[in-house]
């Protein structure tokens, strides 16, 4: 009888939230010679990101995407990734039971490089695995992830008053105020890979600089990845793009409710996106206000600055 074969991962993108790995993910998926899970954040090698971890308010909602995720890797794994995560190891080798032929095999669960537990685990089962790191100014990813929050209903207070209850939150249950500044204080993160891997392993990159050229960027990733460099993905749409309600409360309740995803999912595409623009903000509207932002960067400067003597990188811009 013929002996299964299973493959796993080579490469990771470990995260950070908010800092384009979305939009990372869709162009790696172009390219013929990568295959990237299906189900883009699986968050298998994160032990702490597990159901008993989460909220009493977003525990229902992982649960539901627990199970569907499973019936998704269990079938042909085609159509829309219905999130959620995978705990099981058989579950999670079945997300690349589709590869075939492809040299670069990977995922993107942006949890892992918070997670006090993902790069160990990772070294454990795959010791040559390529890690793929993006930073972004810490200010600025809390408040595109604010903006994402309020976009899915999930927070109705002001950004001040959201960045304020999360720094005093001292519960550590998985909701949306944890962790939140938490995912920012990059030093002991990328301190973790660093001393797990060896350096020739992991790549760091700058969002800022990163995606000021996007198939620059992409160029030099597919060179990390001993694929084609020269293949040329489109990146004329980018994933997540920020927005936010005008009511916070009136998105937040109708969210809470059920109203709007219902009336979401009947309502025909083009009076939905109609709707859009009475319903939220423009995208040059979403500004952070300048004491906010002072009020971040005296919350990450003392990380910052020794994120920047471990990196060795002039990181002043995040601070000002």
């Amino acid at each position: 009888m013929q002996q299964t074969t299973h493959l796993w991962p080579n490469f990771f993108i470990a995260g950070a939230p908010k800092t384009g790995t979305t939009s990372l993910y869709h162009y790696l998926r172009q390219h013929p010679q990568i295959y990237v899970s299906p189900v883009k954040e699986p968050c298998y090698f994160a032990s702490e990101v597990r159901l008993e971890s989460f909220s009493r308010e977003f525990e229902p909602i992982a649960r539901r995407k627990s199970g569907r995720v499973s019936q998704f890797i269990q079938g042909s794994m085609n159509g829309v990734d219905p999130g959620g995560i995978v705990a099981n190891w058989e579950d999670y080798l079945g997300l690349f039971k589709n590869v075939d032929g492809q040299t670069a095999i990977g995922e993107a669960s942006v949890c892992y490089l918070w997670s006090s537990t993902a790069a160990v685990n990772i070294r454990a089962r795959i010791p040559d695995a390529k890690i793929v790191i993006i930073l972004r100014d810490p200010a600025e990813r809390a408040f595109s992830q604010y903006l994402q929050y309020a976009a899915n209903g999930l927070v109705r207070h002001s950004f001040r008053e959201h960045i304020e209850c999360s720094a005093r939150n001292s519960r550590r249950v998985f909701d949306a105020l944890y962790p939140f500044l938490e995912y920012g204080l990059y030093y002991r993160q990328v301190k973790a890979y660093l001393e797990v891997f060896p350096r020739a392993n992991i790549r760091i990159y700058l969002y800022e600089e990163a995606w000021s050229d996007p198939l620059v960027f992409l160029k030099r990733v597919f060179e990390d990845l001993n694929v084609n460099p020269e293949f040329t993905p489109d990146v004329s749409r980018r994933a997540l793009e920020r927005r936010a309600p005008r009511s916070l409360t009136g998105h937040y309740l109708l969210t809470k409710s059920g109203i709007a995803p219902r009336l979401k999912s009947v309502a025909p595409r083009a009076a939905w996106d109609a709707a859009r623009s009475l319903l939220f903000k423009s995208h040059g509207s979403l500004r952070m206000c300048a004491s906010d932002r002072r009020y971040l960067c005296d919350y990450y400067r003392e990380d910052v600055r020794k994120l920047s003597l471990l990196l060795n990188r002039d990181l002043k811009a995040w601070l000002t």
